[in-house]
């Protein structure tokens, strides 16, 4: 193995060390559980009743934290369709080594250019050993082959969670984080590893061990950016999903459960994990693998099982987790389509007005032909467009709850095939002077950040005052809105 020596690696490597057998251990029988269901009663009364100071950024209306009430309108989820444009899927099993169900696609700020990171079989086909395979692309779409198969920084059992801390990261030698799940038989601590890099292609150990020891064999490592910490989801038995965290990547938090089944759900759902997180202004978003392996997709052969899809999820708190039941992205219903039985989601990338959303497909179940049926795909859709709230062709009404907007401008992301008004109300509801629906311009059209205009007023002559929004709209579907200074 070679020899890569730095700093920051010497020094929490000897860190590590010196805990001796002090690895923080998922205690699953005593854990505290902070996970529900969306339900759109429950979670409107969880809303705070004060009003809420709101910084520039994107305010998505995936739940219903903003929302004081609506008329004539309704919520719904947006699946994102396939696109017959892309020739999915995009890294195969059999030419490109692909052969589990997770990956990494970061796109470098300065240049523009991707990698994707994704675990590659071993030349012997051991189902319990993997490699890291990584490929560049100009677009997102279109790699370079053939793949580069990288040197582990020590075995790797499953798993390819990479981040980019960017180019400005004060130890340039630990830029690439990468987490990986390690286990073989008799293994006393199997679990979540962590190794560092300088480029993303040559990978040193932070830590001589696991750091996070847990019992299945999944987990996934994100930057928190709005709390500054490290994040990690990990598969515990019975295919359930705990969250733990970190200030350094060596020394976790007691995990807590994020993930569990409701009775309301299907019977023998798992939740095979959660990742693919993307921070959008105050929501974090991740997307769940939900498994049923009591089920078998039609037209597989003999033998097959295993069906699974995609679910959304969301916490504002980084602590709690709301998921939602509402498949969000499913199989190919086509027999013999390459992701027939699975399409399970695990990375988003913003591309500009578009989100990348990467996911593994498998043609007939859960283990059949693991070595070329398991490939990667690419679906796309308007940035921030998870879920709407749609009216039609009698007025609909959203209001939200007393906000204080810091920001002078205001963009809806929205598709108004009829018409859509925003006025703005005071805390009691009352009208504002220059900022009732016929003070504001007629919004038409499809886009994420069509403008919101009143004749003669403009949003930061309000100062500090508290307001409701009421957007007034036919035919038409709204995701959300932006506020800019």
């Amino acid at each position: 193995m070679r020899t890569i020596c730095f700093s920051i690696v010497v020094a929490l490597s000897a860190a590590g060390a010196a805990r001796g057998t002090d690895v923080m251990r998922a205690d699953e029988d005593n854990a505290e559980k902070r996970n529900s269901v969306y339900h759109p009663a429950a979670h409107a009364t969880a809303s705070p009743k004060t009003p809420i100071e709101l910084q520039p950024g994107p305010y998505l209306f995936l739940d219903d934290y903003l929302i004081d009430k609506t008329v004539n309108v309704r919520r719904r989820v947006n699946c994102p369709a396939r696109d017959p444009r892309i020739a999915n899927p995009i890294v195969t099993g059999k030419e490109d080594r692909n052969f589990q169900p997770y990956m990494s696609v970061v796109r470098d700020p300065q240049t523009g250019r991707f990698r994707i990171w994704y675990c590659t079989r071993t030349d012997d086909e051991d189902p319990i050993r993997a490699h890291i395979g990584t490929m560049a692309s100009e677009d997102g779409i279109h790699w370079r082959r053939p793949v580069r198969v990288l040197d582990d920084p020590a075995p790797i059992e499953v798993g390819c969670s990479v981040i980019d801390e960017g180019p400005g990261f004060p130890d340039p030698a630990a830029r690439y984080k990468f987490a990986w799940h390690w286990w073989r038989p008799n293994e006393k601590s199997p679990g979540l590893r962590i190794a560092v890099s300088p480029d993303g292609l040559t990978f040193a150990p932070l830590a001589p061990r696991v750091v996070l020891s847990h019992s299945h064999d999944i987990n996934n490592l994100f930057r928190d950016t709005l709390r500054g910490r490290y994040v990690a989801t990990i598969s515990v038995t019975g295919r359930r999903t705990m969250q733990s965290t970190s200030e350094d990547l060596v020394h976790w938090t007691k995990p807590w459960y994020v993930m569990l089944s409701d009775p309301s759900d299907p019977n023998e759902t798992q939740f095979y994990a959660m990742s693919g997180y993307l921070i959008r202004g105050d929501l974090w978003i991740g997307l769940v693998k939900i498994l049923h392996d009591n089920q078998r997709a039609e037209g597989t052969p003999e033998g097959s099982y295993g069906v699974g899809h995609t679910q959304l999820a969301w916490s504002r708190d980084g602590e709690s987790w709301v998921r939602d039941q509402t498949p969000f992205f499913e199989p190919d219903p086509t027999p013999g389509a390459w992701d027939h039985a699975h399409a399970w989601m695990d990375c988003q990338v913003l591309v500009g007005d578009e989100v990348f959303l990467y996911y593994c497909g498998y043609k007939n179940g859960h283990k059949v032909n693991r070595f070329e049926e398991r490939q990667i795909g690419l679906a796309r859709m308007p940035r921030d467009r998870y879920a709407s709230r749609d009216a039609g062709k009698n007025e609909g009404t959203l209001l939200t709850r007393p906000i204080v907007p810091r920001g002078g401008k205001i963009t809806v992301n929205a598709n108004v095939e009829g018409e859509m008004r925003v006025r703005l109300l005071d805390a009691s509801c009352g009208a504002i002077a220059g900022f009732d629906a016929g003070d504001c311009r007629p919004i038409h059209g499809d886009g994420v950040a069509l403008p919101v205009a009143w004749k003669g007023a403009s949003l930061d002559s309000l100062g500090d005052k508290p307001v409701r929004i009421e957007f007034r709209m036919k035919e038409a579907r709204l995701y959300g809105f932006d506020l800019a200074e």
